[in-house]
């Protein structure tokens, strides 16, 4: 129960929600849970958080027709051109708190790769889970069991 508890809140984390999952899993790794269980769990829920980011920003330009959307075709074509260009490297950065939300919805909205998408989000939050986990064994002691 307490996997399926860090994944839920790690998923949701990544969500467009203001939500942690630092908490949960310091927690689990003072109570001496698996560390590269801990590590699988919460870097999946919080990348495949991320992909449903990416896919309703990808579903958000079915919206361009309508007349109060806020962009025209020229400038999201330009935004996409620039993001492609120079922008995808930042999905490194999707664990970032406040920005990495939106960098991930961004992404679909830019039409960004899902592949390319799904691996650079993967290695930025693979490597902040093991960075927590390091800071976390640091303060607890080594949590293996």
């Amino acid at each position: 129960m307490a996997y399926l508890s860090l994944f839920v809140a790690a998923f949701l984390a990544a969500t467009l929600l203001p939500l942690s999952s630092e908490a949960l899993l310091a927690t689990l790794i003072y109570q001496h849970y698996s560390l590269p269980l801990l590590w699988a769990v919460a870097t999946l829920g919080n990348t495949l958080g991320s992909c449903v980011n990416w896919y309703l920003g990808k579903q958000c330009l079915h919206l361009q027709t309508k007349k109060w959307f806020p962009f025209s075709q020229a400038q999201i074509n330009n935004a996409q051109t620039r993001f492609k260009k120079h922008g995808q490297w930042s999905l490194l950065f999707a664990w970032v708190p406040v920005i990495g939300d939106p960098l991930t919805f961004f992404a679909g909205v830019m039409r960004v790769s899902f592949y390319r998408f799904l691996v650079l989000v993967f290695c930025g939050k693979a490597i902040r889970y093991l960075l927590i986990i390091g800071v976390a064994i640091g303060v607890f002691g080594n949590g293996t069991t």
